[in-house]
C-alpha cells in the first residue's frame, strides 16, 4: 500500500524535478504561507498569555471551589507559552545549524536572545 502511494506521488513529482525551472508559483506560494505563519505567530503568544493571565484573574477573585480550575487554565497557558518558545527557538537554532536563511523574524516574538 505505502509503496502504491510513494510510486504515485513519484510519478506525479516527476514532471516538477524534469521542468524545475518552471517553480516560480510554488515557490511564491510558499513565501506567502511563510509570510501568513509569521503573522500568525504572535497572536498564538499572545492568545496563550491572556489564557494565563484569565486564569490567574479567576484564580484571585474566584471562589475556593473554581480555583482548582484556575489553576489547570494557568497551567496549561504556562505550558503552551513553554512550548511555542521551545518550538520556535528549537527551528531557529536547527536553521542556523543548517546554515537556512532566517533573514525574516516574527513582528513580534518571545524573549530569546539572537
Amino acid at each position: 500500500m505505502i509503496k502504491k502511494i510513494a510510486l504515485t506521488f513519484g510519478a506525479l513529482a516527476l514532471p516538477l524535478v524534469s521542468f524545475a525551472q518552471q517553480l516560480g508559483n510554488l515557490e511564491t506560494l510558499v513565501q506567502s504561507i511563510g509570510r501568513i505563519v509569521n503573522l500568525i505567530i504572535p497572536i498564538l503568544f499572545a492568545v496563550a498569555l491572556l489564557g494565563f493571565f484569565y486564569g490567574l484573574v479567576k484564580y484571585i477573585f474566584g471562589a475556593d471551589e473554581d480555583k482548582a480550575g484556575a489553576k489547570k487554565t494557568m497551567i496549561y497557558g504556562v505550558i503552551a507559552l513553554f512550548v511555542m518558545a521551545s518550538v520556535w527557538g528549537l527551528v531557529r537554532f536547527i536553521g542556523t545549524a543548517v546554515g537556512v536563511d532566517q533573514g525574516s523574524a516574527p513582528p513580534v516574538g518571545p524573549l530569546i536572545p539572537r
